[in-house]
């Protein structure tokens, strides 16, 4: 398992931007596919988007065109750009690693957008 922390959230404007970050503890080079998940209060935990060790992307619906994951296997990161806020965006986000059957999860930052 690799640990995980996440860092970056806070309070952002409709329409603002924002950019969470997830630091590994080792290498992410090798590791199957690294994911954002949010969960908001009272609702299930979503997949946001995915990215795989090859670098192909996936994204919810309701995210597409307006957040993107990115990883720099050099430093152990992975980053989620979140342009175009809206108020439905208010979650804890968390940050997934998966590897031969395994999860590791971050402790999780709250993003809150409001005016």
């Amino acid at each position: 398992q690799v640990q995980l922390v996440e860092s970056g959230g806070g309070l952002v404007q409709p329409g603002g931007s924002l950019r969470l970050s997830c630091a590994a503890s080792g290498s992410i080079y090798s590791i199957a596919a690294m994911n954002w998940y949010r969960q908001a209060p009272g609702e299930q935990r979503e997949l946001v988007a995915r990215i795989s060790r090859g670098g192909t992307t996936t994204y919810a619906d309701s995210v597409k065109g307006r957040f993107t994951i990115s990883r720099d296997n050099a430093k152990n990161t992975v980053y989620l750009q979140m342009n175009a806020a809206k108020p439905e965006d208010t979650a804890v986000y968390y940050c997934n690693a998966y590897n031969n059957g395994i999860n590791s999860w971050g402790q999780g930052t709250q993003v809150t957008v409001s005016s």
